[in-house]
């Protein structure tokens, strides 16, 4: 079997791993933290917008760092202190640690982890990166599934601190042991090539022969800025109704039992548009998957509207499911699909950040809607424009495509 077939396996055990700092984790902790700390519920979505912001301009310097070091080096460093931030959580005695460690949580187990983790898939895959990352997903439906309703047992028996020592525990137990003993950075430092191939890629190899080097200066191109706000679109959207979930279910009617409970729904449906949608992207690209998500995305705001009984929750959570499947698809190919393996981080890493504070804004904006109206309805009737202009931008953009180049490296000759 192909090396990169267990790097996949420990990517996704590490993507499982990272849950603790995930908003549907956060969001089984929202109302005991509330009840103990004496937070507003606008107060605590501004606490986590200024955290996921940390978190997005982490994730652009360990982005950088992994370019550097390599993925293994930094999983070992931010495994280490994504389990220290855990510990912070369920000591923190007072708002200004509680803030530290649930920044520092948000940054290490939102970002960090995530990014390190696509990155190290994305050097091991070319052709069948699609596959893999979808793969790799499974660790995030599986954490998904596993760790909303284990953190709702944990706070019912022992309370929302011992919580979160426990599930600290748990994430250091898992990523720093499997990083050590099975993660490589490259399929070149065993000797191999991308995919299990017998040569490297035929894109690298082109490029190689012609001694041509893109220019990675991302952010002087108008066709990245496209496509990177795009992409924050399902994060700013599915963090505000993931963030709130409890709340708007409770509004609707709904316990907040089942709304820890159709997380399970959530992650079933996920994990079944994710294979799908990996399988598909290597046959019709990124674009037009990522067309088929924001429909979906759309599609579900319409549903939370309605989902006024059992039935129409499960409805919209499985929808939710199938965006969110899809969407992850494209998130994890789409960069490496225009701009290359190599310096991948930088231009990986710098979209991320945008993504990360589109996350960071999504839950304030849903939370003051409800404070003023009383209801979550017309928040969420305003965020239906932006499906549909990440779909225009989407239509717009040409990433990759107008990136300029540098002058040959060699006199080698081009390859037609």
């Amino acid at each position: 079997m192909f090396y990169g077939w267990f790097i996949v396996g420990a990517a996704g055990l590490v993507v499982f791993s990272s849950g603790p700092g995930q908003s549907y984790v956060f969001s089984i902790f929202i109302d005991s933290i509330i009840e103990d700390t004496g937070l507003s519920r606008p107060g605590i979505s501004g606490l986590y917008m200024a955290s996921t912001g940390m978190s997005a301009i982490l994730v652009a310097i360990v982005s950088r760092l992994a370019d550097l070091y390599g993925p293994r080096t930094m999983l070992v460093a931010v495994g280490l202190g994504f389990g220290a931030a855990c510990f912070g959580m369920a000591t923190a005695t007072n708002i200004v640690l509680f803030y530290i460690a649930f920044a520092s949580l948000r940054a290490l187990g939102q970002g960090s982890l995530n990014i390190n983790s696509i990155l190290l898939v994305n050097q091991w895959f070319v052709s069948r990166r699609g596959k893999a990352i979808a793969m790799m997903g499974l660790g995030a439906v599986m954490s998904s599934a596993i760790f909303p309703p284990f953190a709702r047992y944990l706070i019912v028996n022992f309370g929302w601190r011992e919580a979160y020592g426990v599930i600290g525990v748990v994430a250091i137990a898992l990523i720093i042991p499997v990083t050590l003993l099975v993660v490589r950075n490259r399929p070149e430092d065993l000797g191999l090539h991308p995919d299990g191939s017998s040569e490297p890629p035929v894109s690298e190899t082109r490029q190689a022969a012609s001694g041509l080097v893109r220019n990675r200066g991302v952010f002087n191109s108008t066709d990245f800025w496209l496509l990177a706000l795009s992409l924050g679109t399902p994060g700013l959207v599915s963090t505000a109704l993931v963030f709130h979930q409890t709340s708007i279910f409770e509004e609707k009617g709904l316990s907040a039992t089942l709304a820890a409970g159709v997380f399970v729904i959530f992650s079933g449906s996920s994990a079944v548009s994710s294979l799908l949608a990996g399988f598909v992207v290597d046959r019709i690209g990124p674009k037009y998957l990522y067309a088929f998500s924001m429909v979906s995305l759309l599609a579900a705001l319409v549903l939370v509207v309605a989902a006024d009984s059992v039935f129409m929750a499960v409805v919209y959570v499985l929808v939710m499911g199938v965006a969110g499947g899809a969407h992850h698809i494209v998130q994890g190919v789409i960069w490496a699909h225009y701009y290359g393996r190599h310096g991948l981080g930088r231009v990986q890493g710098s979209a991320m950040t945008i993504n990360f504070c589109a996350s960071a804004i999504g839950p304030l904006p849903l939370a003051i809607f409800h404070d003023l109206t009383g209801t979550y309805t017309l928040g969420v009737l305003v965020m239906m424009a932006l499906p549909v202009l990440s779909v225009l931008a989407l239509v717009k953009a040409r990433p990759g495509s107008g990136s300029p180049v540098v002058q040959p490296v060699g006199e080698l000759p081009r390859v037609p």
